[in-house]
């Protein structure tokens, strides 16, 4: 199913993404393009941002420039009423002269007033608590504006299509920003997500299957290149090895050693193995440990890549 079957039309804006040809100024890695930013998909550099203006409107096509106006935000699909809240104040006017006793109190009367009948219903409580978790989940995972309004609206299509009845509201709203992570092709564990999440592993695990199996998510597996950025920060080689790592990891997936392999076990190898070949000293437990895998594991991908890289040099040499 295509994603834009599932998400509104404006959310299809930023979905789709495209692969540049430059390399990075700074390290000559990938660099990766979509709708809102392009970044170096080896050292994370953000090349440039905000391609799209999705601000307000300022300027003026009358001739007297008196009558320019600010439009306001956009909608967006973070919040429960799209944006379209009404704020009460407190001491101050619109013009910032202070209020009198009777005029504050019956501000606080109003904002009492403008609280309780902010939800008209209780499903559209939910949807608000529920899209406050994925605002919550999306910035301490550092994500961008783009993922967290995209899983905003993947929780808005659970919720019509009744799959929180019985489910956590939380484990389905950590599920959606995975879920978006996954269609962009983004390595997020779901160890880092239950640390954050308020939920345990087990939980967002179903609720991922429960939106994948019924919204007919476009998920791809995840490559094993995908997750040497973030394993090679974490192990803090230079950027030979992780040039390296990445080579190798793209050979692997072109070939018959990733099929049926955990990804991160791929890596893993891969980088443990430029390493090697780079004089870095790094441990087998240093390296399965930063990637989650076992250095068994670790150790079944080396040798599977060892045999794939010296018939590659016999080839060459023949």
């Amino acid at each position: 199913m295509a994603t834009r079957d599932i998400y509104e039309t404006s959310f299809d804006e930023d979905v789709q993404c495209e692969s540049s040809s430059n390399t990075c100024p700074e390290c000559n890695g990938h660099v990766a393009t979509n709708a809102v930013e392009t970044v170096c998909e080896d050292c994370g550099l953000v090349i440039a941002d905000q391609q799209i203006d999705h601000g307000p409107e300022w300027r003026s096509f009358e001739d007297d420039n008196s009558n320019r106006e600010r439009t306001g935000a956009p909608l967006t699909a973070a919040r429960h009423d799209r944006g379209l809240s009404t704020t009460i104040g407190r001491r101050t006017d619109g013009k910032g002269r202070t209020l009198s006793g009777s005029k504050r109190c019956q501000l606080a009367r109003l904002r009492r007033e403008q609280t309780r009948g902010r939800f008209q219903s209780k499903a559209e409580r939910n949807l608000a608590h529920g899209l406050g978790e994925v605002r919550r989940v999306a910035s301490a995972l550092g994500l961008a504006s783009s993922i967290r309004d995209q899983a905003c609206q993947l929780f808005r299509s659970a919720q019509r299509e009744d799959l929180l009845l019985g489910r956590s509201i939380e484990a389905m709203a950590a599920a959606s920003v995975y879920g978006v992570c996954r269609c962009h092709g983004r390595p997020l564990a779901r160890d880092d997500l239950v640390d954050i999440a308020r939920v345990d592993h087990s939980s967002i695990t179903n609720a991922y299957k429960t939106l994948n199996r019924e919204l007919g998510l476009p998920t791809q597996p995840v490559a094993p290149q995908s997750l040497i950025p973030k394993l090679a920060s974490e192990l803090n080689v230079n950027s030979r090895v992780r040039r390296r790592a990445r080579t190798l990891a793209e050979r692997a997936h072109e070939t018959s050693i990733t099929n049926g392999s955990q990804p991160s076990g791929v890596a893993a190898a891969c980088l443990y193995l430029a390493s090697r070949e780079h004089g870095e000293s790094l441990t087998q437990a240093q390296v399965a440990a930063a990637a989650g895998t076992t250095p068994a594991t670790l150790r079944a991908r080396r040798t599977e890549l060892t045999k794939l890289v010296d018939g590659e040099v016999q080839v060459a040499s023949a």
